[in-house]
């Protein structure tokens, strides 16, 4: 298959290198143009799903465009949107011509506002606000409208800022309180007064935005905020579909070649926040435990530096230097979490750590049953050489190993891996089967394709369990889904998976160009592919559904595919040919036996009440600017947070034991033991894992019970 795709890709790449770029269009000093040009024609011919230039396509570009250029609506006036009305649906007609004008409007005009702009915060924060009148601030930014005039702007912009000020006001009285508690009973206690701390949060609001236009604003450049227009295209063909700017390319090329120095997290810019949308596994934020998915980034302060850097409506890229540093240093973030709460972490920068992104296992002891565990955080493989290192081959040394210590069952888990190498996919599930079909892979214009396991030898015939959740992606869901349509295993996690059934690939867009004299244009990402079940049915939108549901933190939190913008559409595809594995398991018990036990859980049920608490804080986008009742609001949420505090706390009876040959390994090797006895004590509070479990002794209980009968009958 890849060596089809390959070709095929070569084939168009030459296409576009002889017949589609003429010495015009490469003689043409505008750049912009040139890129318009590649990129519309390369999602033209390349895309799986190619999308109509027309108005409503030419609507939704301009929607997604002034969205992302001015999200919380403080720079732009009404009359300037009804300007740019006029090219609501003309951006598709100017496309096809590669003409930018409605690029060079607007951005004229937005840069103009942003100077503009620059007077209006240095002259609210001049003056002091006060915090004993009542007034409220809503930060449901898209269902304001653009203000009238400039009067109102600078009205705007004072709630912009009184409500940014209030959380710095808030934090130097608690820092106040916190340094005189401190403080021997003998000391003089530090005493500022409430209107010198009033000023001082005003000053480090004013510091932080003369920072972001010193920083940001001043420094950006035409061509990054043409980037910004390529993208509002390019992003209405789907989510994953991007242009990457000459400097994003080196550094996705640094990140693919596993050079991740930092604190190992994937950052993403939603509206003017800065969000955690992935934790590396093996990572510094990984290995402590206090950055989770979700998470978003108010503020950044180094280690040597006493005053934190506000990242609120930074560019992702000045974000990222913020964040970044040697190996070694610390940074401290200001978040806010998840539950809607405000928390400082300390993380103490790294290199990721490519040991722990392998497979990993560990036989764990309930009711004097021994089972195995193997946690796999991706599909990974080596495409230079795939008899080197992979998944799919350290998947089965670790169950050889694992049956070795004569485990009863086999639980997988999958949770927060985001997919990987297809081919590991198809070795690992033939693991478990004898052979036959595990996934169908469908390219636009071409027949589909079956990829299948041809290995008839099978690793583990046991009772098998798949743990997922909504991070669990792309390749882990065609595994889970696979054995899911075999009956093979039972899927234990959230209601679906993320729900990515779609691929993506790297196209260089300096390729297709002849002796351009523009310089590097960059690349794009550029879906390709879509898969589909066994059993005819898409991952994409709908993931693979659980056989047993247990609720998480995300169960009511906006986070997959379906939540993102443009996702492609679910669709199905005949099935293909494949029989159910041939077992005396009874899955339909062992599951309603599970929906049972969950049902009585209390640990699960204050879980789920902690996941809708979750959601409500936030939908919440309404808050006091009367710092009394700003303070009631925020200690009652605190307050409220500490009732979930027992979900951290929960205590398991299970006991893990990692293998002899990493046991031996301890006595040189303190810091890989370090690491396992962490995982086994993270390990031992984890319910999900608890009733994965339980199900897997239901199926071994349930496989001898119908053996029985079926030999006596």
């Amino acid at each position: 298959m890849k060596r089809k795709y390959n070709i095929l890709l070569l084939v168009l790449l030459l296409a576009f290198g002889s017949c589609s770029f003429t010495s015009k269009v490469e003689n043409d000093p505008d750049k912009d143009k040139l890129l318009v040009q590649i990129i519309t024609l390369a999602l033209e011919q390349l895309h799986f799903e190619p999308k109509d230039l027309n108005d409503e396509f030419s609507e939704d570009v301009y929607n997604t465009y002034l969205k992302q250029i001015d999200p919380l609506k403080r720079f732009l006036l009404k009359s300037d949107i009804k300007e740019f009305e006029k090219y609501k649906t003309q951006i598709d007609d100017q496309l096809k011509v590669y003409d930018i004008t409605f690029f060079n409007v607007t951005n004229e005009r937005l840069v103009q506002r942003m100077a503009e702009a620059e007077a209006y915060y240095k002259e609210v924060l001049a003056e002091p606000f006060d915090y004993t009148i009542d007034e409220e601030f809503n930060t449901d930014y898209e269902k304001q409208d653009y203000v009238k005039n400039k009067r109102q702007l600078k009205e705007r912009w004072r709630q912009l800022l009184k409500f940014s000020t209030i959380s710095n006001y808030d934090e130097l009285i608690k820092n106040q309180e916190q340094e005189n508690d401190s403080l021997p009973n003998d000391k003089p206690k530090v005493k500022k007064s409430l209107k010198e701390l009033e000023v001082d949060a005003r000053t480090e609001t004013k510091k932080n935005l003369d920072a972001y236009y010193t920083d940001y604003v001043d420094d950006l450049e035409r061509k990054d905020w043409f980037a910004m227009y390529i993208n509002a295209i390019v992003e209405e063909f789907d989510p994953h579909t991007s242009y990457f700017a000459p400097t994003d390319k080196e550094r996705f090329d640094q990140q693919m070649s596993g050079k991740l120095e930092g604190i190992g997290a994937r950052l993403q810019k939603r509206m003017d926040y800065t969000k955690i949308v992935e934790v590396i596994s093996g990572g510094p934020a990984w290995r402590g435990e206090q950055l989770e998915v979700g998470d978003i980034i108010l503020k950044v302060r180094q280690e040597d530096e006493k005053d934190a850097v506000s990242i609120v409506g930074m560019r992702i890229d000045d974000a990222i230097k913020l964040i970044k540093g040697p190996k070694g240093t610390k940074v401290i973030l200001t978040l806010k979490k998840v539950d809607g709460t405000i928390e400082d972490i300390t993380i103490t920068r790294d290199i990721v750590e490519l040991e722990e992104t392998y497979a990993k296992s560990s036989t764990v002891i309930k009711n004097d049953k021994k089972f195995g565990l193997i946690n796999l955080p991706k599909f990974y493989i080596d495409f230079e050489d795939y008899n080197n290192r992979n998944a799919a081959s350290d998947i089965k040394l670790e169950i050889e190993r694992l049956k070795a210590e004569g485990i009863e069952g086999l639980v997988l888990d999958l949770r927060n891996n985001g997919g990987g190498s297809l081919k590991t996919v198809v070795d690992i599930a033939g693991l478990f089967i004898k052979d036959g079909p595990i996934v169908q892979v469908r390219s636009t214009k071409e027949p589909k394709e079956v990829l299948e396991d041809t290995d008839e030898s099978i690793i583990w015939d046991g009772p098998l369990v798949i743990m997922v959740n909504e991070l669990s992606a792309s390749a882990s869901e065609i595994l889970a889904a696979a054995m899911q349509d075999y009956k093979r295993a039972i899927i234990i996690g959230s209601k679906q998976t993320y729900g990515k059934g779609t691929v993506q690939n790297i196209l260089d867009l300096n390729r297709m160009v002849r002796n351009s004299s523009h310089g590097d244009l960059g690349a794009i990402k550029i879906t390709r592919q879509k898969f589909y079940r066994i059993n005819g049915g898409s991952t994409q939108l709908e993931g693979v559904k659980s056989d047993v549901v247990v609720p998480d933190r995300y169960s009511f939190v906006d986070i997959g595919e379906r939540d993102q913008d443009n996702p492609l559409a679910w669709d199905k595809i005949d099935p293909v040919k494949y029989d159910y594995w041939n077992n005396y398991f009874d899955y339909d018990t062992t599951i309603s036996n599970s929906k049972v036990r969950m049902g009585n859980n209390a640990q699960l049920k204050l879980i789920e009440e902690n996941a809708r608490w979750i959601k409500t804080q936030m939908d919440e986008n309404v808050y006091s600017l009367n710092y009394k009742k700003y303070k009631a609001e925020l200690d009652a949420d605190q307050e409220q947070a500490k009732q979930f505090d027992a979900i951290s706390e929960y205590k398991t009876n299970l006991t893990f034991q990692s293998l002899p040959y990493e046991t031996a390994l301890f006595e040189t090797d303190t810091i890989l033991k370090e690491k396992r006895v962490r995982w086994h004590k993270n390990l031992s509070k984890d319910v999900y894992l608890e009733e994965a479990l339980n199900v897997l002794a239901d199926l071994k209980m349930t496989y001898e019970i119908k053996k029985v009968a079926t030999i006596k009958d």
